[in-house]
């Protein structure tokens, strides 16, 4: 078996990218950008007729299977393709899988608009088409879901447990550092839930996140 995965590192499809670099699968990486009409093509509308990236095709004995959605993705990638006996990113238990489904639900309905619109309006965009006003309204946003994410993490430290749904990284902490990432910019807002942050500087500091990032 091997996969193929479309999109680029510098969008949602990082998601699955870094899932399968945890992992250490082989597979076929077709950069498709998300502009210039690159997912508007008939072939790729063939494959996601939304026209987004990322794209993940799992090239199976039985037939290929087609996932899109960047949170499916990942969560396809750790549940098919791990080891699920508490070695990798698998969730390793119904109680692990539970906590990696909700925890990356949960980070796009709750952190992923947010904390987008920080990145936009502090990083992303040319100066001249930021909106700083923008911005600060999603950091003030940020403290509801920032307060939820810490408490969690102390309920775990308490545990015994260093990370969001077990005593080591898994695809749940994969899901929602990869949105949170993109609030860095908002560092004085992070700097306020220090289990939060210092979770954070951990996840994205890992090698298997560093080796996509220097290849694209």
């Amino acid at each position: 078996m091997s996969l193929t995965i479309h999109g680029i590192v510098a969008s949602r499809a990082v998601r699955p990218l870094w899932a399968a670099a945890e992992l250490g699968l082989p597979l076929e990486h077709l950069p498709t950008p998300y502009k210039d009409g690159a997912t508007r093509t008939p072939e790729f509308l063939a494959l996601n007729p939304n026209g987004h990236i990322p794209v993940l095709v799992d090239h199976r004995p039985d037939g290929d299977v087609v996932v899109w959605e960047s949170m499916a993705c990942t969560l396809y990638v750790a549940r098919h393709h791990g080891g699920g006996d508490g070695s990798d990113i698998a969730p390793a238990s119904a109680a692990e899988d539970a906590d990696a489904l909700r925890w990356s639900f949960w980070t796009v309905t709750e952190l992923e608009k947010d904390a987008l619109t920080v990145l936009m309006h502090r990083v992303a965009m040319p100066a001249d088409q930021r909106k700083p006003e923008l911005a600060e309204a999603a950091e003030k946003r940020l403290h509801v879901p920032l307060r939820v994410l810490e408490q969690h993490l102390q309920h775990q430290q308490a545990r015994g447990q260093s990370h969001l749904a077990a005593d080591r990284f898994t695809v749940a902490d994969l899901c929602v550092a990869s949105v949170l990432n993109w609030a860095r910019a908002a560092d004085h807002v992070l700097t306020s839930y220090p289990l939060t942050h210092a979770w954070l500087h951990a996840c994205v500091s890992r090698p298997a996140l560093a080796q996509l990032r220097a290849k694209a």
